[in-house]
């Protein structure tokens, strides 16, 4: 085994653009190319990952000159690993408090002009209904964090306790990847399945339960996570 093929970490950020997409297709026969374009990867980064999962034993690459590619075989397992890296303590959070038991109809009109979306129970809530909470956790994609959480902050009367609280904002660790194949769900922003059990996999409470609900609730509906 090359050691040194294994100093690139196939789940750094932009890294992990090359497995996103992957995910979404499981069975497609991908050459590097297909990962270029206007939020693609290089194609250097592309080959080495596409090497690493390759020898990780997550996929297989069919060398037959022209028409050679590389076909996912473990999903899954590279599923698992990647929960392994990532937890979603990784992110910073600014928390908040409201009252207002229709903030999330209200943060949706004030978020209308930025890229924001939903994860944890409030993102996966919108697709299985399983964790009862309050929390609101919502990623937020600025240029002027400081100045554009203020900005939300006053348009929505959120408090700023000395602990607690109930609405979460996010920066998102993953700077570049965290917003991929973003979905609307009832009008709102969430994040794809894929980063809602990544974010949910690690969180109390009961984060665990419900990314394993998510997860059986595709899979009877004939879909992967990364779909």
């Amino acid at each position: 085994m090359n050691k040194k093929t294994y100093k690139k970490n196939i789940f750094a950020d932009k890294a992990t653009l090359i497995l996103r997409k992957m995910l979404q297709e499981p069975d497609r026969k991908w050459v590097v190319r297909d990962f270029n374009g206007p939020e693609g990867v290089s194609l250097g980064l592309t080959q080495q990952v596409l090497e690493i999962i390759a020898q990780k034993g997550y996929a297989e690459r069919i060398k037959k000159g022209p028409e050679s590619h590389t076909v996912l075989t473990y999903p899954d397992k590279l599923i698992k690993e990647w929960t392994q890296f990532y937890k979603f303590e990784l992110n910073t959070v600014k928390t908040y408090y409201t009252h207002d038991q229709d903030i999330l109809k209200k943060m949706k009109a004030v978020l209308n002009n930025h890229t924001y979306a939903l994860t944890l129970h409030s993102g996966a809530n919108l697709l299985t209904s399983y964790v009862k909470t309050d929390q609101v956790y919502i990623y937020l994609r600025t240029d002027n964090w400081d100045k554009d959480i203020l900005n939300v902050r006053q348009k929505l009367d959120l408090k700023e306790l000395v602990s607690g609280g109930n609405v979460h904002f996010i920066e998102p660790y993953y700077k570049t990847s965290t917003f991929a194949n973003s979905q609307k769900i009832e009008g709102y922003s969430v994040v794809s399945n894929l980063q809602l059990f990544l974010d949910l996999y690690h969180f109390q409470p009961r984060g665990r339960e419900q990314s394993e609900f998510l997860k059986e609730k595709l899979e009877q509906e004939g879909k992967t996570l990364g779909q």
